[in-house]
């Protein structure tokens, strides 16, 4: 079984989303997407590695912010998906329908990617300004709120202002979506680093149940964070990563960004994998059941 034969009512890069009408059914696939391209060749594991992630998380935050996870456990899977009981184990999510805002809720603990490239352009981040004599992988001297919007799949999301997000959502809920978010990200950097693990940035998205705002989508993954090993930090320089950094790079070498990307070489896709697998298990402490 290598899918579902059940056509989902929405798509994103790697989620297949189902709407059961008092609640949605979210299914992590393996597909990967470099560069706003969804490649054509699949990560083993990547959607189970990032389910059970975000499971995870979801329980470690719970003090900190509700979520929309109802159930995880294919017992409670409704009776039309149960013949996809094996595919589904361990990378679907029974969840709340929530408002979601029309924002990603980023935050930044180091400084790399779009930020680093701001920051030696203009001593900022997202006009935010920054000390000077930062270099590249500079731990920040507080985690900062940078949102971007929501791109559509083949888009690029885009860096905007706090104030801009308040135009979005309105001035009350960007002030809750920063604090929140903000501490959320603490609260999961500060596990981390406990497990030999720098989160040095992420993405959260945010919705609206009864009234309240709750953490829903994924959360804390090699999808939408970037993880460094605490072991080998050196600021100054690029780091290494658990997520998807060995097909970025191996596009950036053999792939002139134009025209649809190259299949990828076993070799990356499983060494892809194991960083993917590595990550759930030193931040979770759990084996990872293949």
């Amino acid at each position: 079984m290598t899918g579902i034969d059940i056509k989902p009512d929405a798509q994103g890069k790697v989620r297949d989303l189902y709407d059961l009408g008092d609640r949605l059914l979210l299914v992590a696939t393996d597909r990967i997407s470099a560069f706003d391209y969804i490649l054509e060749d699949e990560i083993p594991y990547k959607g189970q590695v990032l389910t059970q992630l975000s499971c995870f998380w979801f329980e470690l935050l719970g003090d900190v912010v509700d979520n929309h996870l109802i159930s995880a456990d294919v017992a409670d899977l409704p009776e039309e998906f149960q013949p996809y009981a094996d595919y589904l184990r361990g990378r679907f999510m029974l969840v709340k329908k929530a408002d979601m805002f029309p924002v990603e809720c980023i935050v930044r603990g180091y400084l790399a990617g779009s930020g680093l490239k701001e920051y030696q352009r203009e001593g900022t981040v997202c006009g935010i300004e920054l000390p000077e004599g930062l270099v590249n992988s500079s731990k920040l001297p507080e985690p900062i709120f940078t949102p971007s919007t929501k791109a559509e799949i083949g888009d690029h999301d885009e860096n905007i202002s706090f104030e801009r997000c308040a135009e979005l959502v309105g001035e009350a809920d960007a002030a809750a979506l920063r604090d929140l978010a903000v501490r959320v990200y603490q609260t999961a950097a500060d596990h981390a680093a406990e497990r030999g693990v720098i989160i040095a940035d992420t993405k959260f998205e945010f919705g609206v149940v009864d009234g309240a705002i709750i953490l829903a989508d994924e959360v804390l993954t090699p999808d939408s964070s970037r993880f460094w090993p605490g072991d080998t930090y050196e600021e100054g320089a690029d780091q290494p990563s658990f997520d998807k950094q060995f097909v970025r790079d191996w596009l950036t070498a053999n792939w002139d960004k134009t025209g649809n990307p190259p299949r990828l070489p076993q070799e990356i896709i499983d060494a892809t994998s194991e960083k993917y697998i590595q990550a759930y298990e030193i931040i979770t402490g759990r084996t990872f059941e293949r």
